[in-house]
């Protein structure tokens, strides 16, 4: 009688590399690093948010979660947009986007990547933009700039990060409303604007309210010159806003979670709760003081809301700058 041979024949060998077999892998989000890029440099508001709260959402999400952040600066953030808007939308590519320059850029410029780009995840912070200078500056108070800057033209420089962001926004808003010309230079993050003004290379910088949290601590050698909230924030409670001034000029600064479109509504959906309640998290709020004040958590879709009510806003002042 023939027997038969146990041997795996070489045809067999193929199927099972050619993967008709069910390969064994770990599902979302165990398999490799969640990657969560940052478009500003170390150090600045956005890069501190981002690395307080990996931790939490890696625990939210369980398993052998990693969330690990990337820095990509430059250009106002569109770096990093485009970097995440060309990643795979597997879940593994998330990008900390910044309002209102994430939305405004498009609408000025030719950008790599649009706004259509991205499902959005989460917000996780509103922040008034916050003026800052020295705190031995000549001119402390917004009147007192206004004025100055009337009588010289650009003898005042103040710096931002990069055209498009808040910062930029709320001194052209500033600029238009008081009639005045001043010196705007661009960084590339807070953390270089802040050296400029201690250093006296600069004389102020906009920045936001959370970038700031040494100015709650009354041994800062920075001081807030006005803030650009609807109303004062309780992270600065003693500091007017510019509306209080005489110039109505309102700017915040938004930051939070989106992805690549096209990912999973699951994980969108896992994603969002785990930002939810991380952000709900004592430890973290302990962790993230500078952030503490202006946490304002939103989903995606009513964030994505809250944005498309702001667009006619943003494209009023994007009609009004010369193009590049």
């Amino acid at each position: 009688m023939q027997r038969h041979s146990t041997r795996i024949r070489p045809w067999a060998t193929a199927l099972l590399l050619a993967g008709v077999l069910p390969a064994a892998h770990a599902a979302w989000p165990d398999d490799q690093p969640i990657e969560v890029v940052v478009g500003f440099a170390a150090g600045g508001g956005t890069d501190l948010m981002a690395r307080a709260l990996a931790p939490f959402i890696e625990k939210r999400l369980g398993g052998h979660a990693r969330v690990v952040v990337l820095n990509k600066p430059g250009a106002s953030g569109e770096i990093a947009n485009a970097y995440v808007a060309r990643a795979k939308a597997d879940g593994y590519t998330l990008g900390i986007i910044n309002v209102p320059g994430f939305s405004f850029l498009p609408l000025y410029k030719k950008t790599q990547y649009r706004v259509e780009d991205f499902t959005l995840v989460a917000r996780v912070v509103n922040d008034p933009t916050v003026l800052i200078a020295k705190r031995d500056a000549r001119y402390a108070s917004l009147a007192r700039i206004v004025d100055a800057l009337a009588k010289s033209p650009k003898s005042l420089s103040f710096g931002y990060n990069g055209v498009g962001t808040n910062g930029n926004l709320a001194l052209l808003q500033l600029q238009k409303i008081a009639k005045v010309q001043p010196n705007d230079v661009p960084f590339k993050g807070t953390a270089e604007s802040k050296t400029a003004v201690l250093g006296g290379h600069l004389d102020y910088a906009f920045v936001s309210a959370g970038e700031v949290p040494e100015l709650r601590s009354g041994t800062s050698n920075l001081r807030a010159i006005a803030q650009f909230g609807e109303q004062r924030s309780s992270a600065l409670p003693d500091i007017p806003t510019a509306t209080e001034a005489g110039y109505a000029v309102t700017m915040t600064s938004e930051r939070g979670y989106a992805a690549p479109k096209g990912v999973p509504a699951q994980v969108i959906a896992r994603l969002q709760k785990a930002i939810a309640d991380s952000i709900a998290d004592p430890d973290f709020i302990k962790a993230a003081s500078s952030d503490a004040p202006v946490l304002a958590y939103l989903p995606g879709a009513e964030w994505q809301a809250s944005l498309a009510r702001q667009a006619p806003a943003l494209r009023e002042i994007a009609d009004r700058m010369p193009k590049e």
